[in-house]
């Protein structure tokens, strides 16, 4: 399937917690985000940015379409044009994170 134009696409900011990289993360995360955005998760309606997440103030998802932000409902809609549901959603990036993680830390 085709890409959707990019004014179109879901961005999903999300903010990683250093201690998901186990308890010397805080060494990790800048690295390990790097990583992952080099090679993100391929779905033609969303892009993805990973950033480290310092400051526990802010939120560990953030999405937005065309640089406005969106609230849950308005996620929940526009992932129900793509037949899946937000929590779904974001555990199967999450679970694509677990295996990134792995891969990351085998390479070195």
């Amino acid at each position: 399937m085709n890409a959707l134009p990019l004014e179109k696409q879901l961005t999903v900011l999300f903010r990683l917690e250093p201690g998901c990289l186990g308890p010397q993360g805080i060494d990790f995360i800048e690295e390990f985000c790097s990583f992952i955005n080099k090679q993100p998760p391929q779905l033609h309606y969303a892009r993805f940015n990973f950033v480290a997440r310092y400051d526990k103030k802010l939120p560990e998802w953030e999405y937005s379409i065309n640089k406005r932000n969106l609230n849950d409902e308005k996620v929940a809609m526009y992932l129900n044009l793509f037949q899946t549901n937000k929590s779904a959603f974001e555990e199967e990036i999450e679970e694509l994170l677990a295996q990134r993680i792995e891969v990351f830390f085998a390479r070195s």
